[in-house]
């Protein structure tokens, strides 16, 4: 498949945040950090704005030519320490009152492996009349080639069954335990050696 593919760069910043908010406005996390569809609508272009901006400064955003797709890196090097502060900072950011956005920011940093310097992908995101065309494995393959070549790992974390089971043809393992939210949905650490 010819996606063609390139880094991300400021002035494509509003562009992909609008696809990260199209993309994750339905997603399980989201519907349970904000469950009000209102509140959800209003702030979780806020949060992938915050994610957006992290990664465009401390890591590597990569997007298909016609902005359809969009992929978040970060590399990790080993022994990475916790992130105190980024969780209260996101939830500071976002919606002050939202308890969750702390709670899920906090579970997913002390479930991240610090054993071995790694590529992270934070998130992938697909418009919701593009996904099923292939655009996010073209994506992450990209990444993967280049893993592959470095002989490094990459880590993430399945938000749905749908896109576990991608990142599984993709090379990925389940890491052997869930993350699972308090009355909430799973997320499935998944970590991937260099093939």
């Amino acid at each position: 498949m010819g996606v063609a593919i390139r880094r991300a760069r400021q002035e494509d910043r509003e562009i992909v945040a609008r696809l990260l908010d199209e993309a994750f406005l339905e997603d399980p996390v989201t519907l349970w950090l904000f469950p009000d569809e209102a509140d959800r609508r209003a702030k979780n272009a806020t949060m992938m704005v915050a994610f957006l901006d992290q990664t465009l400064h401390d890591g590597r955003v990569d997007m298909t030519e016609d902005g359809a797709a969009a992929a978040l890196w970060i590399w990790v090097p080993t022994g990475h320490p916790c992130d105190e502060d980024g969780p209260a900072l996101i939830r500071q950011a976002v919606d002050p009152g939202n308890e969750r956005i702390e709670l899920v920011g906090r579970l997913v940093d002390a479930a991240h492996p610090r054993r071995r310097a790694h590529e992270y992908l934070q998130l992938v995101a697909v418009a919701p009349d593009r996904q099923g065309e292939g655009l996010g494995g073209a994506l992450i393959r990209a990444t993967l080639d280049r893993c592959d070549r470095e002989r490094q790992p990459v880590y993430l974390e399945a938000s749905t069954e749908r896109s576990r089971g991608l990142y599984e043809r993709l090379g990925f393992m389940d890491m052997g335990y869930t993350l699972v939210l308090p009355d909430g949905p799973a997320m499935w650490p998944m970590w991937r050696d260099p093939q």
